[in-house]
């Protein structure tokens, strides 16, 4: 595959490209997500908002809530239907991106850092 050509001279200075930081490549899902401060320090909250996308190791997702800064630490559970469904899966992230949005929103990026419950039948011939 070839690289992508340089930008244009600007006073004999040559910008390379900038680099990809993604690990995987995003998918436009849209589901609803929860998400809520995993440090104690932060004021809780929990915000249900929409994702507008997702890969295997983030999402990002709009949200009203003013509260997110980068390297603010969360829980999210994604995709969320209600509280007690079985189906939910929560992770432990990290902020990475927050962007000003029009009309009072915010677009939120964060990185998955570990599954916080697997909802995995038992092992045949294990005791449940």
């Amino acid at each position: 595959m070839d690289a992508p050509d340089p930008k244009p001279v600007l006073n004999n200075v040559v910008e390379a490209p900038v680099a990809e930081l993604r690990r995987a490549r995003r998918a436009r899902i849209v589901k609803q997500v929860r998400v809520r401060p995993s440090d104690p320090r932060d004021d809780h909250f929990e915000d249900l908002s929409i994702s507008a996308n997702a890969s295997k190791h983030g999402i990002y997702f709009v949200s009203r809530k003013s509260n997110y800064y980068k390297g603010m630490r969360v829980f999210v559970t994604f995709p969320f239907a209600s509280a007690h469904d079985p189906m939910n899966c929560e992770y432990l992230a990290e902020v990475v991106r927050v962007e000003d949005l029009p009309s009072n929103k915010f677009g939120v990026a964060v990185d998955l850092k570990m599954t916080l419950n697997m909802n995995t039948p038992p092992k045949p011939g294990s005791r449940a």
